[in-house]
């Protein structure tokens, strides 16, 4: 199982409007309830099947999950702080239901880098169609690629949304839509 820390240092007084002018109230608000290592442990352990499942990889010794500091915000960069190790941010949702495991595969960042996007910036429904064409392409034995995933999805704009979403391009379905949208899972982040 990935490492978690125990403990969460609040920062000082930080102004986060200052560091980050570009964000906006809604994004600046949106902070994460798991502000301990307790309380992210207690999420990702909620249910037994699920235990041990959502890091089971070789890199786990290089991989930790850790707790945000109180009222930071999802949109802070590990540029901000140059004696912190690189992070980003995830929806716990995305481990736990999309079952998406960390590190991210090549294919996983290179889409990332080309929409130019953050992986908190993905909307969970984003991260299941991605999941879905992954298992697709591995089921007949071809390696899932950028150029192939974003034929048959394009990016909507995130616009006013603090997310970025995938939706099929007209004509070329290859998944149907979900008949329920990822809820409950907005304060359910960590580094």
């Amino acid at each position: 199982m990935a490492r978690t820390k125990t403990t969460s240092n609040p920062p000082p007084n930080v102004d986060y409007k200052a560091l980050y002018p570009w964000a906006s109230e809604d994004l600046l608000a949106e902070t994460s309830s798991f502000t301990s290592g307790k309380s992210v442990k207690a999420y990702m352990d909620g249910e037994p099947d699920d235990k041990g499942r959502v890091f089971g990889r070789e890199h786990d010794a290089y991989v930790s999950v850790i707790p945000c500091n109180a009222g930071e915000p999802v949109c802070v960069d590990d540029c901000a702080s140059p004696e912190e190790p690189p992070f980003f941010f995830m929806y716990s949702t995305v481990f736990k239901r999309v079952r998406v495991c960390l590190p991210l595969t090549g294919f996983k960042r290179a889409l990332l880098t080309e929409v130019d996007v953050a992986p908190a910036q993905l909307h969970p429904n984003s991260w299941a169609f991605i999941r879905a064409f992954t298992i697709l392409c591995n089921h007949f034995g071809h390696t899932p690629s950028m150029d192939a995933f974003l034929y048959f999805f394009e990016a909507k704009s995130l616009g006013k949304r603090l997310w970025l979403s995938f939706n099929g391009v007209a004509g070329r379905v290859l998944l149907t839509l979900f008949q329920q949208s990822y809820k409950g899972f907005r304060k359910k982040f960590s580094r």
